[in-house]
């Protein structure tokens, strides 16, 4: 090897060691609190858990077991013996029946857990910035100035800004109203933590549905009879699709949703519908967790299996490093 492939190569390991513990954590259900999905649907906990061809993203296993991007953060710069140190910790959590091992129903609900710390761990990171006067309270108009305040119709950069006189934007500001009503539990006319939670992510709140079904009714029962049917439901993607999309979404439709088949989403069909289901994103999970760990196949796992597959559950400084390593040998290969 002559020294100037050499020195290429000594330069990209010490920019991929560095880049092994600059992993890409964030919210899970997207950036924060109510992503929607095209079809309008909140978008469910693990949506990039695999992107579009298949690829499988391990940030969304880690933040599942830890309950905590900001932990799956630290972890991501720990040694593979101190994160197998501190996972041995939480597998005594887990196993609710001291038994020494985790079966599925105690993962199952240590992921449900988790779910719901993520949820509080997003709205306090939001909640921090938009109480800037630090009382511990949000007031509508904090949340508007943070959200849709001073904004006109170009910034001094030229780039499109937030204009409340549009209808589009109209709405957004409505809904918004409304589901700072909703939240506002007390009726005081201003968010606590607590309520700032129920707010920030409704679709985790049975006391939210209520006005997320409201919301959707407003937004897609075009023809204002309480319920939706196929064409409401399909008509603000299917300009976009070709017949075998609307075939595909019409079986969704009637299989999936139209419980008792008259051909409407009425009620609890409309929610099934556009709130995802933790309990199902929690059990697919589990099926992920168990098929790659479970070694000796008796659905179960020892402590040993799950710290022996730190990397799968928690990850540590060396988990991207031997991918990166990996693809190193293959370029020196190359050469």
């Amino acid at each position: 090897m002559n020294l100037q492939v050499f020195l290429l190569l000594a330069g990209t390991v010490l920019g991929l060691s560095v880049a092994a513990t600059t992993h890409k954590h964030s919210h899970t259900a997207g950036g924060g609190a109510k992503e929607r999905l095209e079809d309008g649907s909140y978008a469910p906990r693990d949506s990039h858990h695999m992107d579009g061809v298949g690829e499988h993203h391990s940030e969304f296993d880690h933040e599942a077991i830890l309950g905590s991007v900001k932990e799956a953060e630290e972890f991501d710069n720990l040694s593979p013996e101190e994160s197998k140190k501190r996972l041995a910790v939480l597998v005594t959590r887990m196993d609710l029946n001291h038994d020494e091992f985790v079966d599925r129903h105690e993962l199952k609900a240590w992921i449900l857990r988790s779910f719901k710390s993520l949820a509080e761990e997003e709205s306090a990171d939001r909640f921090e910035d938009i109480d800037t006067n630090g009382d511990d309270i949000i007031t509508w108009e904090e949340y508007y100035a943070d959200t849709y305040g001073m904004e006109s119709d170009d910034d001094e950069d030229g780039e499109r800004q937030f204009d409340p006189t549009k209808e589009e934007e109209k709405k957004l500001i409505a809904d918004d109203t409304e589901m700072f009503e909703a939240a506002d539990e007390n009726k005081d006319g201003k968010l606590d933590s607590a309520e700032f939670v129920l707010f920030m992510s409704p679709e985790e709140f049975p006391q939210m549905f209520s006005v997320v079904l409201k919301q959707t009714l407003r937004n897609k029962d075009a023809n204002g009879d309480g319920k939706i049917d196929f064409q409401e439901y399909a008509a603000e993607q299917s300009r976009n699709h070709d017949k075998e999309w609307l075939i595909t979404e019409k079986d969704r439709f009637d299989n999936d949703y139209d419980k008792d088949g008259d051909g409407y989403l009425n009620g609890n069909e409309i929610l099934s519908w556009i709130l995802p289901s933790n309990d199902e994103v929690a059990e697919d999970e589990v099926g992920h967790l168990f098929a790659s760990t479970d070694d000796n196949h008796d659905d179960r796992l020892s402590y040993k299996e799950i710290i022996d597959n730190y990397d799968i559950f928690v990850g540590s400084e060396a988990t991207d490093y031997g991918d990166h390593l990996q693809n190193i040998h293959h370029f020196d290969d190359e050469l």
